[in-house]
């Protein structure tokens, strides 16, 4: 059976992983540029769509903090990880499990790393999780694909930013489209 691929604002939430300042020199610019752009508008999303957030870094003393165009986006502070899987974070699981969302819809950073295993580990757990091919990236692009097709593997659905926000809004013409569909452009 295939995993599910109708997103409900009811039961999604958002995942940002470990978008932080210092990996960010390290990736590709104009994929950088890209997942900057559409984590920024799922958060838009989310917050017209009343949608819980949840971002995390990865060991920020080292890596430093979230990317101010991306934190600045965000409704709270990152969880602080040590584990590459934000699911393996006992914290993070308790964050997710609190929200009551079964459907997590992840950006973030790297593809083959944190986001493959993060992927995993949620699907394993029952969650549905779509994985924005757009939002993610990795120092390689052969890396950002292999983790892509390895989230895909783990029952991941991979679908697009702009795709899982026209998704969630369902349709034209109300006040959360008018909103947040020039995020996407």
């Amino acid at each position: 059976m295939t995993a599910p691929i109708r997103l409900d604002p009811a039961r999604a939430a958002i995942l940002v992983v470990d978008v932080q300042e210092r990996l960010c020199p390290a990736m590709p610019q104009e994929p950088l540029a890209r997942l900057v752009k559409y984590v920024r508008a799922l958060a838009g999303a989310a917050k017209e769509l009343g949608l819980p957030i949840l971002a995390t870094e990865q060991y920020p003393k080292g890596l430093g903090a979230t990317l101010g165009a991306v934190r600045e986006a965000l409704p709270s502070d990152p969880l602080v990880k040590s584990t590459f899987s934000c699911g393996a974070d006992p914290a993070f699981a308790a964050a997710l499990e609190a929200t009551r969302r079964r459907q997590v819809v992840m950006a973030g950073m790297e593809s083959h790393v944190c986001v493959f295993q993060t992927a995993r580990d949620l699907v394993e757990r029952g969650y549905e999780v779509h994985v924005c091919a757009d939002a993610v990236t990795s120092r390689f692009d052969l890396h950002r694909e292999a983790g892509l097709e390895l989230c895909r593997a783990a029952g991941a659905t991979i679908t697009t930013a702009e795709t899982a926000i026209f998704d969630l809004l369902h349709e034209c013409g109300t006040p959360a489209f008018k909103k947040v569909s020039p995020l996407v452009r």
